[in-house]
């Protein structure tokens, strides 16, 4: 069965913040959560990255993704467009893996490496686009992060959300300061996410277009990434796809970085 995304995960809200109860509280992350540990899918589309004069390029992405036991494993090609310039980024395969205890890593291969390296925590946000989408918002561990505060009835547009508000832990690595998501109250899943990097204090806004269900999954067809502020944006687009892949361990096995083949 194919649908128009199936990988998504942010202002503009008017809300008033009142603490939730602890069991509220939970119900609330458990949307989110059960999404990510559930995740079993295949999908195709395109990043396509627009620069402040208005040039676009645009890139193959096929992704897939599966929770087993403790961690969510997701498998990335990134393919160029045909006429590339020197200073696009080369096609590469790439493994990630997300514990909810912070234990993250990423795998990366390029045609002709005779081996998969492992990517340093330092170059987390010098994914194939540069720091607009970067893998950390692929794997999206700021739902299992230690602390988390919900506000009752933000709004984003139409839609009546709760808003979560994530902070990361001394183990969490990663380069945000914080996370607020404003998960629609209905369906548990992000319509709008601002995610402030540490240091700079810069603001990463993503917003979620084409919400739909099918075969039980809720998705997105597309994720448009802005820095608040700035010119230029990051488009991820799926246009194709299988929420219900059936995935085993072989689909995720490190061997696989290194083949590179015309369809994945």
């Amino acid at each position: 069965m194919s649908t128009r995304g199936l990988w998504a995960a942010f202002g503009l809200a008017a809300l008033l913040a009142m603490p939730v109860g602890a069991t509220e509280y939970s119900t609330v992350l458990a949307g989110p959560r059960q999404r990510i540990q559930g995740a079993d899918f295949r999908a195709s589309g395109h990043l396509i990255r627009v620069e402040a004069n208005g040039k676009r390029t645009s890139y193959g992405i096929a992704i897939k993704a599966h929770w087993f036991p403790g961690v969510l494993r997701v498998f990335a090609e990134i393919t160029p467009p045909t006429k590339a310039s020197s200073d696009t980024p080369a096609r590469a395969h790439i493994l990630m893996e997300m514990r909810p205890k912070g234990q993250n890593t990423v795998l990366i291969a390029h045609p002709g490496d005779k081996s998969a390296a492992v990517l340093p925590f330092e170059k987390w946000s010098d994914g194939p686009l540069g720091s607009g989408l970067t893998y950390e918002d692929i794997l999206e561990p700021q739902y299992f992060w230690p602390e988390q505060t919900v506000a009752e009835k933000a709004k984003y547009g139409a839609r009546i959300c709760d808003l979560i508000t994530s902070k990361p832990g001394p183990a969490d690595r990663t380069h945000y300061a914080q996370i607020q998501t404003w998960l629609d109250q209905d369906i548990g899943f992000p319509v709008y996410v601002e995610k402030t990097l540490k240091g700079t204090g810069a603001v990463k806004q993503f917003t979620y277009f084409g919400i739909r269900h099918e075969a039980g999954v809720w998705s997105a067809h597309q994720v448009e990434v802005k820095t608040r502020g700035q010119a230029g944006l990051t488009l991820l687009i799926f246009d194709r796809g299988t929420p219900r892949a059936n995935l085993g361990v072989k689909d995720f096995s490190p061997e696989l970085l290194l083949h590179f083949q015309d369809h994945q």
